[in-house]
């Protein structure tokens, strides 16, 4: 009855009837929703913190938000961009309470579980091998960017949000979002060409 909420694509229906399932606090919803965007979600929270103990936190905090606050869930809003937001929001609330924590603190922080890409069961010990370096090569440029670039970056490459949903996630204008977009890959490139190195 609610795979349909999962679709990227929602129709008006199915987010009328994702939005009805969130006031109920529909547990069979919740759990598909948990499961269908909990790599996405950890994915976004990493890359945004740099540092996986404080991304699981708030990852855990994020769908216990969407718990309690299921019916401010608008149905002409796609559900991963109110997702993010929640996140996103969540963070800058952990980082205000903790005045030594700042967005520019969180540059280095540890790779393990942190993937960003899948990788093929079915492919050959030398092909996961140049994966894993690919990958890992990835996430050091992609940390050695500012904060607020970073996040853009994943939003959009990522998670295939639209500029105009990272914008309201954000809170900044849609010219602010494709300038650290631009600024960022113009920053990823060298970083990517030099093996990932700061």
């Amino acid at each position: 009855m609610f795979l349909s909420y999962l679709m990227t694509a929602q129709t008006h229906g199915e987010s009328r009837a994702l939005a009805q399932g969130l006031r109920a606090r529909d547990p069979a919803l919740i759990e598909r929703l948990v499961v269908e965007y909990h790599y996405r979600l950890l994915r976004y929270l990493t890359a945004l913190t740099g540092n996986p103990a404080l991304a699981d936190d708030l990852f855990q905090e994020t769908w216990l938000r969407v718990i309690e606050r299921g019916r401010q869930y608008k149905p002409e809003h796609r559900f991963e961009a109110w997702l993010f937001a929640i996140a996103r929001h969540l963070f800058l609330d952990r980082v205000r309470r903790k005045p030594e924590i700042s967005l520019g603190t969180f540059e280095g922080g540890g790779e393990e579980g942190t993937a960003f890409e899948l990788l093929d069961d079915d492919a050959s010990p030398y092909e996961l091998l140049r994966a894993e370096e690919e990958r890992q090569g990835m996430q050091r440029a992609l940390m050695a960017l500012p904060a607020a670039h970073r996040e853009v970056l994943v939003l959009r490459f990522h998670e295939d949000l639209r500029l105009e949903e990272i914008a309201a996630i954000t809170g900044v204008a849609l010219s602010t979002v494709k300038s650290r977009l631009y600024r960022g890959l113009a920053a990823l490139g060298p970083k990517l060409s030099a093996g990932g190195a700061a």
